[in-house]
């Protein structure tokens, strides 16, 4: 027996289905939805509609936008010889919050998983060989997440990268700024130390 009335059980079964959203917060979500004000209400309808209509990927990079190129892309001020390689739109966020890498991007959507059934084919990587070789590209950086689909994804590109004669590099990590020693696993304290830099 439905406690809601069929709409409301349609709106949390859809809420449900979001990463992350269980049934309390999709409860939660329907209820502040449905006590919204119409007007309000249309404005979030209508926001949920717009963006999956005009948002789509650059036509170089991949990365989320509205226009054919995103605003880096479009920026003549960014660095085109060296480009920053994420998995996912999110990554370029991340590194943009840095204010410290004044490249380009190429988005993957994805990480090879073969325990997901994600091949290099799943993945943008053939529109990444193509820039490389149609582009006066000198550097890539890999920052894929240092876990076991990130570091696959990450030697397998470098490998297809390699009759390029181009720099391969991958994102430093280790030790977290404000992290103690005696915290870090075996893992972090070797990356640490194979990526020590001279002071």
């Amino acid at each position: 027996m439905d406690f809601f009335p069929s709409a409301l059980e349609n709106l949390i079964d859809k809420f449900s289905t979001l990463p992350g959203i269980g049934r309390k917060t999709a409860q939660r979500l329907a209820f502040f939805v449905i006590s919204l004000p119409d007007g309000e209400a249309q404005a979030f309808a209508q926001a949920i509609a717009d963006a999956k209509h005009f948002v789509r990927c650059c036509s170089i990079c991949l990365n989320l936008t509205d226009g054919d190129t995103c605003a880096v892309c479009r920026n003549e001020r960014r660095d085109a010889s060296v480009i920053c390689v994420v998995s996912d739109p999110k990554g370029v966020l991340a590194i943009e919050r840095s204010h410290e890498y004044n490249g380009r991007y190429h988005v993957l959507h994805g990480v090879i998983s073969p325990m997901n059934n994600v091949g290099p084919d799943d993945i943008r990587i053939k529109e990444l060989i193509e820039r490389v070789a149609d582009t006066g590209v000198e550097e890539v950086i890999m920052a894929t997440n240092p876990d076991t689909e990130g570091e696959t994804t990450a030697r397998y590109i470098s490998r297809l990268l390699k009759p390029f004669e181009i720099k391969v590099t991958r994102l430093a990590y280790g030790i977290p700024v404000g992290g103690s020693l005696e915290f870090a696993d075996d893992a972090t304290l070797m990356r640490a130390l194979e990526g020590r830099l001279e002071i």
